[in-house]
């Protein structure tokens, strides 16, 4: 592993209060130092001039117009109501 890549994987995991094996360890060492170095892989690039993005391709709503329509009427509204009282649907208490 380079030395800019030497990471105290224990340190990290204190500080994350994880408990870890030394097989789990040795494992996690050895996917971080993947990640450093593929990481390093693309610092080789020229990336100037490049805008950042969140996504590698446009992203675009599909939204259909918001056109008003009839709706329900407040009677066809609390007609399946278990219980009502007067023009609200009555529910059990939630909260004690």
């Amino acid at each position: 592993m380079p030395e800019a890549h030497k990471i105290d994987i224990r340190h990290v995991a204190k500080l994350a209060r994880l408990t870890l094996t030394d097989e789990e360890a040795k494992r996690y060492e050895s996917q971080l130092n993947g990640i450093l170095t593929y990481i390093d892989t693309l610092t080789r690039y020229d990336l100037d001039g490049v805008e950042p993005t969140a996504h590698a391709m446009p992203v675009y709503d599909v939204l259909r117009a918001d056109e008003p329509r009839p709706g329900f009427t407040q009677e066809q509204a609390l007609s399946n109501a278990p219980k009502r009282i007067a023009d609200q649907i009555q529910i059990p208490k939630v909260i004690e």
